[in-house]
């Protein structure tokens, strides 16, 4: 069925722009972009006041299939993708098995095609096992539909096994994703170190521990020539690190979470397990360190690194509650109410960093509405308020701060390949 969005403001990232436009969708094309368009046999899609997008793309999810179905998977996974605005997702492959093998990212293409909702994308491991210890076959990852390659929730310790990674991923043309973490100097860490990890007692995490592994893995990229992708960037010293590296002409990009543009370590007063991550939630001028990236540019990408983890995984001591939260759909109303109403992102830039940024570093098509272009469109309302309720969450889990925070600026379509998935915040599939 054609549809044809009206009266809308057509946002165009790439170049900084914002345009009252009608767009004609039809065979999941866009078919026209022009204003006072008719088309007598098109469903009308009001969107007065609204932005329609190129289709939003979090490029760090976790969907936990294969393996841990019973906190997230494919289906409900990319249900909560599209509650949240987004036409696309790139997964993680810390799933069991670990997506280090062409066999594993052919399963989670064809789970893609059976039950997704949004387009999947799967990041192949680096090492076999995500062990650090050998190489995975890298080509072979490429072939079967790998966009990027990654060990995220383990760090690559052996420099000389992260060069030698970066070596091969760069002859292929392959994006290496990195988690900047120094396991010898977060040993047994449960959150930031600081006045608030010593008035409760919990041994802290050193903002070094992430920036130690950024500069090691800007050194490397810079003597190996290959694309580097710093994932969840946390501290001050990483966006400066990554300021300086870009300076030189170092290939790297950095992505930030919308929890640790937010949130501070404060966040974890009474215990609050929800509020246990990795990288932990760090101080105030952190925060306004990777604003301050974000906004001149520093920082790429906004990702949720959205980690599904089932109840009884979090409502445990603070100790043995595993890190992580969910994302996928508090991140829009997040951005628009802590980065585009403030003035620190103008909404073309925001949409960079969710839409066409993403899909440049992992050499994906789109990221900008044309005639001809495929038709996965976004459409956010940036006056609409809303509170987030458990209850309504599509992700199978519910492990969020941001539980009765209410959000303004928030997606009211998302459309894949011409077809509208969720429409005035309800889903359709």
């Amino acid at each position: 069925m054609p549809y044809l969005i009206k009266n809308g403001i057509v946002v165009d990232p790439i170049d900084e722009t914002l345009t009252e436009l009608d767009v004609l969708v039809d065979n999941g094309s866009i078919v026209e972009m022009a204003k006072d368009l008719t088309a007598p046999e098109a469903e009308i899609i009001d969107a007065k006041g609204c932005y329609v997008c190129p289709g939003l793309l979090d490029m760090h999810v976790h969907l936990r299939e294969p393996g841990y179905e019973y906190k997230e998977d494919i289906e409900s996974g990319t249900r909560a993708a599209a509650m949240g605005g987004f036409t696309a997702v790139a997964c993680m492959p810390n799933t069991n098995p670990v997506a280090d093998n062409a066999a594993v990212i052919n399963h989670i293409l064809e789970r893609a095609a059976r039950v997704g909702v949004t387009r999947v994308h799967p990041i192949g491991a680096l090492t076999k096992g995500s062990q650090g210890k050998e190489l995975t076959e890298m080509a072979d990852l490429q072939a079967a539909g790998a966009v990027a390659l990654s060990d995220d929730g383990q760090p690559v310790m052996d420099a000389g096994m992260m060069q030698r990674v970066m070596q091969y991923a760069g002859m292929l043309g392959l994006t290496v994703v990195s988690h900047s973490e120094d396991l010898s100097l977060t040993a047994g860490g449960l959150m930031n170190e600081g006045a608030v990890s010593t008035m409760l007692g919990l041994k802290g995490i050193p903002n070094a521990a992430e920036e130690v592994m950024v500069a090691r893995d800007i050194l490397l990229a810079e003597n190996t020539g290959c694309p580097l992708h710093l994932a969840h960037i946390s501290t001050a010293g990483s966006v400066r690190l990554i300021r300086q590296a870009k300076s030189r002409g170092v290939k790297v990009t950095a992505e930030a979470t919308p929890h640790h543009f937010t949130l501070t370590e404060e966040a974890v007063q009474g215990y609050n397990t929800n509020a246990k991550v990795n990288p932990p939630l760090r101080r105030q001028e952190d925060v306004e360190a990777v604003k301050e990236g974000l906004k001149d540019g520093t920082i790429d990408v906004i990702a949720t690194d959205h980690a599904p983890h089932a109840y009884h995984e979090k409502d445990v001591e603070f100790q043995y509650a595993a890190n992580g939260l969910i994302g996928l759909e508090t991140a829009v109303g997040l951005v628009f109410s802590q980065l585009v109403q403030p003035g620190i992102l103008s909404v073309p830039q925001a949409i960079a960093k969710l839409a066409s940024n993403p899909r440049q570093i992992l050499h994906l098509s789109g990221g900008k509405l044309a005639k001809g272009g495929v038709a996965d469109i976004t459409i956010i309302d940036p006056n609409l308020s809303e509170v987030v309720d458990p209850a309504k969450l599509q992700s199978k889990s519910k492990n969020t701060p941001f539980i009765r925070w209410k959000l303004t600026g928030l997606p009211v379509l998302t459309m894949v390949a011409g077809k509208p998935v969720m429409q005035k915040r309800r889903l359709l599939r």
